[in-house]
This record gives structure tokens, sequence and C-alpha cells, in this order.
């Protein structure tokens, strides 16, 4: 379980297609306290740590991450949004992840907006319904606040903090995005669908 909430924005060192992707991810993080089999979140994607280094992890990527995510998208050197698996009595600052990415969505525009920039987003129809103004959202490991929703669109602001201390900082307009609904939107929606 994740928080959403961005710890490092580390940057892909090496990527190697051998049956299944393997990622070589550096990072500021303390990997001494990082166990071989710890779970990371992967710019939203929970990966699993299979080998580290003093200052890089690597993870390995199956077909079917590689089929429900953007990681076919990352290229050695760019940077991905990271955060430790949450601890017992951590502080939940964002809201609850599971690092599981429900689809990939798309960014259609970007605009300042004051000191901060308007995000739109477009999600797969699969789970638009999923997303509520002034309900949470992940993209790309990020806790995201909707503020508004029209279809398959949503709309979020980013303060400068947010684009300093994320990968959002570098993202354009037609990038593709990890989207991962809140936790509690699913199953409200699996217990309406039982009705």
């Amino acid at each position: 379980m994740f928080t959403g909430i961005i710890t490092d924005v580390g940057k892909v060192a090496a990527l190697e297609q051998a049956g299944d992707v393997h990622l070589t991810i550096d990072t500021h993080y303390d990997l001494s306290g990082v166990d071989i089999g710890a779970s990371i979140a992967c710019s939203g994607i929970c990966l699993t740590v299979v080998s580290k280094s003093d200052h890089a992890f690597t993870v390995t990527a199956s077909k079917e991450t590689l089929d429900c995510t953007n990681l076919g998208d990352w290229q050695i050197g760019g940077g991905i949004n990271l955060e430790r698996a949450l601890k017992v009595g951590d502080e939940i600052g964002g809201h609850i992840v599971s690092g599981h990415v429900d689809g990939v969505g798309k960014v259609v525009a970007q605009e300042p907006e004051g000191d901060s920039v308007r995000f739109t987003f477009e999600a797969p129809d699969d789970i638009k319904q999923f997303i509520a103004s002034k309900g949470s959202v992940c993209v790309n490991g990020v806790s995201l606040t909707v503020n508004e929703v029209d279809d398959s669109r949503f709309g979020v602001n980013l303060i400068p903090h947010t684009l300093e201390m994320t990968t959002f900082g570098a993202v354009s307009v037609g990038d593709r995005v990890n989207l991962e609904i809140d936790m509690l939107a699913r199953y409200v929606a699996r217990l309406l669908d039982k009705e």
C-alpha cells in the first residue's frame, strides 16, 4: 500500500528486454533499508525490488504490466516518481493507493493558473465513471484532488511544490499517464453492481 506522496524522483539507468523487462532505477533512497522483495511504487506501478546496489535498484515488469501501464514508454534517463511502501504508523498525506494501475490516460491540456498549472487528463472509457469532482485520483503515482469532471476528461491543479518534487514538471500534452482510481470508488461500484 502507498499514499501517493512522492518521496524521490528516480531515473531509469538501464532497461533490458529479456522475456520480461528489467529496469534499473537510480535513486536517492538509502537502499540499505530496502529488502530484496520490497515493493516500490514507480510512477504509480507497484514493482518488486529484485536486486540493488548502493544507489540503484532493479525491478522486473511482465507483459501484463507493460500492457496495462505506460511503462513501455519509459526511456533511459527518464524521471520516475518513487514512493516506498507504507508502514504501519506512517502518516497518510495523500490517499490509500495500491499501486495497481487501472488504466492509461492522456494529458490533453496544460495551462498556467496563478502560480499553479491546470492539467486536463483524459481517462479510458472503462474507468471514467470512477473519477469524481473533489475526489482523489492517482496519476503517475501522485495523489491528486480532482477539480472537475467532463465525461472522460478531468482537471487538477498542480502547485509549484508538486511540479518541482515530481515528474510533472517535464510532462507534456499527449503524454500517457498511469491512472489509479480511488479504492473506495472501486468497492462502492462493486457493491452497487451486485444489487
